[in-house]
């Protein structure tokens, strides 16, 4: 069956330029978006009850844009004044530049790696006597502590803030050819909110493998997997996927 309608589980894109209207103006589909989960801070007292000092940390581990947001907004609850001696080490270059928003931009301090924990962690090794401080949600993947302990980083973790489930209940009787995922939390939100989903023609596309773990651990079919060899983004897994079931019309 064709595919027309696709719903992207994310926020829609900023400005006039995304491969996904690209897409959607090439293939004539319609592509709407809808974040299934967003993210929570926790409180300064919920923060103390975990019995962690930033004080006591020379340098920061910063795995998202969101991980900054709510490492400096806690900073600020407990009162606490990042010191301009404070290293930062960034998953990736984006999140590094995120960085602009709240300190001022020296590269002495700001680390990153491509894209990895794996890469990051090879940064890091330069600089073993740190204390990192890891801000991080509740549903952190087990693979960032476990490579940081792995290479005996001396590390805490900080659960800063949490996902929740959006409210998607005024979709119940929309249908979209297609459900695109990039994250566990967003199946369980589909699940959450629609405990009865069943998905007949429904197709469905994940991002990264352990997207498609939760697909498989709620025996849904997985029709869409990226990134793959000739397919490194979604939307490019996308247009294969389109152009395949067009050509089975």
């Amino acid at each position: 069956m064709a595919i027309k309608t696709i719903l992207v589980s994310q926020p829609k894109p900023e400005g006039d330029k995304s491969p996904y209207f690209d897409l959607a103006e090439k293939y004539k589909l319609k592509i709407d978006f809808r974040p299934f989960i967003r993210v929570e801070g926790i409180g300064a007292q919920e923060f103390r009850q975990q019995k962690v000092t930033i004080a006591e940390h020379t340098a920061i581990i910063l795995t998202s844009k969101n991980a900054i947001d709510h490492f400096f907004r806690i900073a600020e609850e407990v009162r606490f004044e990042v010191p301009d001696t404070m290293k930062y080490f960034c998953i990736s270059e984006a999140v590094a530049l995120y960085l602009q928003k709240y300190v001022t931009y020296r590269k002495r301090k700001i680390f990153f790696g491509k894209q990895t924990i794996e890469e990051l962690v090879d940064v890091m090794k330069k600089h073993k006597g740190e204390r990192f401080l890891l801000p991080c949600t509740d549903i952190l993947r087990d693979t960032i502590p476990l490579t940081l302990e792995a290479h005996k980083m001396n590390f805490s973790k900080a659960i800063l803030y949490r996902t929740v489930a959006s409210d998607l209940s005024d979709l119940e009787n929309v249908y979209y050819d297609m459900l695109v995922f990039f994250s566990p939390g967003g199946i369980e939100s589909l699940f959450k909110n629609f405990p009865d989903f069943k998905q007949n023609n429904t197709n469905i596309a994940a991002f990264g493998p352990t997207t498609a773990s939760a697909v498989a651990k709620h025996n849904l079919r997985l029709d869409v997997h990226a990134p793959m060899p000739n397919a490194p983004s979604m939307t490019a897994a996308l247009e294969l996927f389109v152009k395949e079931q067009l050509k089975k019309k």
